[in-house]
């Protein structure tokens, strides 16, 4: 029963860690940089929803539409202010520049909302439902859905359609797609934009489980990052399965071993797989030409 509650658990939490890093693999892979303030956007879409959804008493689903609308402005924001200056200079300063945005938000929110966490209304009016004998949280099963779905539309969109395939081809060479009429700096900031959004998302989604805080996006933003990694971060469906194996085995540890010994063994696991797979499970390694 421990073991089973586990890998309940585990799926639930890996399905939000791939969720959040398919947000790194939209914007590697149209503009091969990363926004490392995807934690904090994160923080900003649970923060945002129960401040219109509880505390101004909006309708949840207009909250949650404005949220993840403001998630994405964020993006935008974070490309245009935090990346693009340091990219059109050729210099990789935005890794350091979007850190602190990510730091500037988190602060920016703790001095505004307030340090203390609050609990979020659950979306399901519905009880625990029994799954092999474990009562789950109907979010619990529904954030797995949402989160493959995901990686499943951005699949088929990069792969099956005429500008996803435009997107790819931005970063593979930015000139030539300029030429062949794709605005490259439009795409980029809408790259951005929708990994802002699926943070957000992410966010909402997690809420009703934990509190919403102030704090509450870091360790994700960080787990999932390595998730990305992990997974190959050029690939999403990669992304999701190493989301999926690092959620239930930090699950299966905590369960069997303890907390304490969590991000000690997890962490390991993760240097030995790179150290292995350099590339990530799915991810391939970049040709050069001579």
């Amino acid at each position: 029963m421990l073991v089973t509650t586990a890998i309940i658990s585990g799926l639930e939490l890996g399905s939000m860690y791939g969720l959040i890093a398919l947000g790194y693999h939209v914007t590697f892979s149209v503009s091969n940089t990363v926004n490392f303030a995807r934690g904090s956007a994160l923080m900003l879409g649970a923060v945002l929803a129960y401040t219109f959804g509880v505390t101004f008493g909006w309708p949840m689903a207009l909250a949650i539409a404005a949220a993840l609308a403001i998630c994405a402005l964020f993006g935008l924001l974070v490309e245009r202010a935090l990346v693009r200056p340091f990219v059109v200079r050729g210099s990789n300063s935005w890794l350091m520049a979007t850190v602190a945005g990510g730091i500037f938000l988190d602060n920016l929110v703790m001095f505004t909302y307030g340090k203390e966490p609050r609990s979020f209304p659950s979306f399901f009016s519905a009880k625990s439902v029994s799954v092999l004998g474990v009562g789950v949280d109907p979010l619990q099963l529904a954030i797995p859905v949402v989160s493959v779905g995901a990686a499943l539309a951005l699949h088929v969109f990069s792969t099956r359609t005429r500008y996803g395939k435009a997107l790819l081809a931005v970063v593979q060479n930015p000139d030539a797609a300029r030429l062949m009429g794709i605005n490259v700096r439009m795409a980029v900031a809408l790259s951005f934009a929708a990994s802002t959004a699926l943070a957000g998302l992410a966010g909402l989604m997690i809420a009703p489980l934990s509190s919403v805080s102030a704090e509450m996006g870091t360790l994700f933003g960080i787990k999932a990052f390595a998730v990305a990694i992990l997974g190959g971060i050029g690939s999403a469906t990669g992304v999701m399965l190493a989301g999926f194996i690092y959620g239930v085995t930090e699950a299966l540890i905590t369960a069997l071993l303890g907390s304490a010994y969590t991000q000690i063994i997890v962490f390991g696991v993760v240097i030995l797989s790179l150290s292995l797979l350099p590339n990530g499970i799915l991810g391939r390694s970049a040709v050069k030409k001579v």
